[in-house]
């Protein structure tokens, strides 16, 4: 009976993919057989914010200080894409346009694709906000990012580092989440009915004493059928910088000197160590198997087995 049932269960999953966060073996690792971290470039002062841009074939990225987006391909390497105001966290949307969160700027702006750039987000109530991190992107035009004050220079305005929804049709902006100490890395599942978020723990910049001492987490959140936020489902007790997801909905959370990977219910999976503290990490190339990843001065990749979770069409 047990060979019969193994069977059954294999056919499913040859017909239907297995289930989400699930491998056909839990022993079998995501990444590629043989595959190995390898330095696809350097020199740079730190890197964040990987997007793949299918249409173009290029992998952008962010390197913070020197107020630059960067290119990279295989047969091109490393280049410049354009300035930036120290963008951050970046993110691709459904007309291929690049949705970036500017630290030096304090602002969430579009680049359109004739080049120019328009500014989605600078202000909540009048006051401006900390220093946009990173965001995520819905297929109901909500757009929700956090907004801890890692690049702002000067006094809050705002009296927290909150994680924001923003409704790109009216521009209605309101605060989510209020009781984190600094969010960072927002991630939704491939179906769009969770949203993971990193808070790096407590700092004592937050004008709030009370948020000095919070530990780290990644916290998962319901998202309601309405596209509102739920209740916090689980927490996952590690720190964690940027945020991905492949397509089984597992998470993939940077933190220290290696990508660690989690199911979708925060189930520990496997680590992928890196050679430099890896920020951020994003799927990409031709089948969306490689996995680029933010390193400090550098960019490196890596084969897995799962392709990455894209934004599904309206």
């Amino acid at each position: 009976m047990k060979c019969v049932c193994s069977l059954l269960l294999l056919a499913i999953f040859q017909i239907f993919g297995t289930p989400e966060g699930l491998l056909a073996d839990e022993k079998e690792s995501l990444v590629a057989p043989g595959a190995k971290v390898i330095k696809l470039a350097g020199g740079m002062k730190f890197t964040e914010g990987p997007v793949w841009l299918d249409q173009k074939k290029i992998l952008v990225f962010s390197d913070i200080p020197n107020s630059k987006l960067m290119q990279w391909n295989p047969q091109q390497g490393l280049s410049e894409y354009r300035d930036s105001k120290q963008a951050n966290g970046n993110i691709v949307d459904q007309q291929g346009r690049i949705l970036s969160c500017q630290h030096e700027a304090r602002n969430v702006i579009r680049i359109e694709n004739d080049g120019s750039q328009s500014v989605l987000a600078e202000r909540y109530e009048g006051k401006r906000f900390n220093s946009p991190n990173d965001l995520a992107l819905r297929t109901d035009g909500t757009l929700w990012f956090t907004d801890p004050p890692w690049g702002l220079v000067g006094e809050h305005e705002i009296p927290g580092h909150w994680v924001y929804r923003l409704e790109l049709a009216t521009g209605k902006i309101e605060p989510v989440v209020k009781d984190l100490a600094m969010p960072n890395g927002i991630v939704f599942s491939p179906d769009e009915k969770r949203l993971y978020i990193a808070d790096t723990g407590g700092h004592p910049r937050h004008p709030d004493p009370s948020f000095h001492r919070l530990p780290p987490s990644i916290r998962c959140y319901q998202i309601t059928q309405e596209g509102r936020l739920g209740p916090k489902l689980f927490q996952i007790e590690a720190s964690s910088d940027g945020m991905s997801m492949d397509i089984h909905g597992n998470l993939y959370a940077t933190h220290a000197d290696q990508v660690n990977i989690y199911n979708a219910d925060g189930k520990f999976i496997e680590s992928i160590g890196v050679p430099e503290g890896p920020a951020n990490v994003c799927f990409g190339g031709q089948d969306y198997k490689t996995l680029f990843i933010t390193a400090r001065t550098s960019l490196y990749s890596v084969q897995m087995q799962v392709a990455g979770a894209r934004l599904k069409s309206q």
